[in-house]
């Protein structure tokens, strides 16, 4: 039974196979078909060359000059006249002529006054070491200064009166008092100057001495 079944399934039917065919065979032509190349009949007859005119090419077109741009005239330089200024002339008038100067007499009169002649300016002297008591001039070295073996100087302003004597003295400098008093005493003492003088008349004036006190070697 189930033999029977199975065999009436695997019956050969031609007709079915015949049409099978037909359509491979159709799908087939068709694929050569569109894979074939198309070739292109060849032509046996010479290629005939005909000439063609060319039409001339147009005259070639320049551009317009550009116009022309007038620059815009400089003005000319201008002259310039250099005119001296005008000095106006002074007025006329009627001219004065001083008059001539009276001479001076030898009276000092001037035009009818008097006045009084410059004075020379005065001529004056000063004082003098009198060289006749030159020996006393040098005062005695101290005894203290002479013990402690100093050397020293002093420097003094005398005032000298009109007898040539002095009346003052103005300690400027010294080493020590002791060198000063001992200077200032044999000033007063001992010291004579020609006194100073004012157009030879005598005066009292300033005058300034430097002393040395100097140890010497025994």
């Amino acid at each position: 039974m189930y033999a029977d079944r199975y065999a009436r399934r695997t019956k050969f039917d031609p007709g079915s196979m015949g049409l099978a065919l037909a359509l491979n065979g159709t799908i087939v032509i068709g694929l050569i078909a569109f894979a074939a190349p198309h070739f292109v009949p060849s032509i046996d007859k010479p290629l005939v060359l005909v000439p063609i005119a060319l039409k001339p090419l147009p005259p070639e077109i320049k551009p317009p000059p550009p116009p022309k741009t007038h620059d815009p005239e400089l003005p000319s330089p201008t002259r310039i006249d250099t005119v001296p200024p005008t000095v106006p002339a002074p007025p006329q008038g009627p001219i004065f002529t001083p008059d001539p100067q009276p001479p001076i007499s030898d009276s000092g009169t001037f035009g009818g006054g008097t006045f009084e002649p410059v004075k020379p300016m005065p001529v004056v002297i000063g004082p003098i070491r009198d060289a006749r008591y030159a020996a006393g001039f040098q005062p005695e070295y101290p005894a203290s200064e002479r013990r402690a073996g100093h050397h020293g100087r002093v420097v003094v302003r005398v005032l000298v009166g009109v007898d040539g004597r002095v009346k003052r003295v103005e300690k400027v400098s010294a080493a020590s008092d002791a060198f000063f008093e001992v200077t200032e005493r044999r000033a007063l003492d001992k010291w004579r100057f020609k006194p100073g003088t004012r157009d030879g008349v005598p005066i009292e004036a300033w005058q300034t001495v430097s002393l040395s006190f100097v140890l010497n070697d025994e």
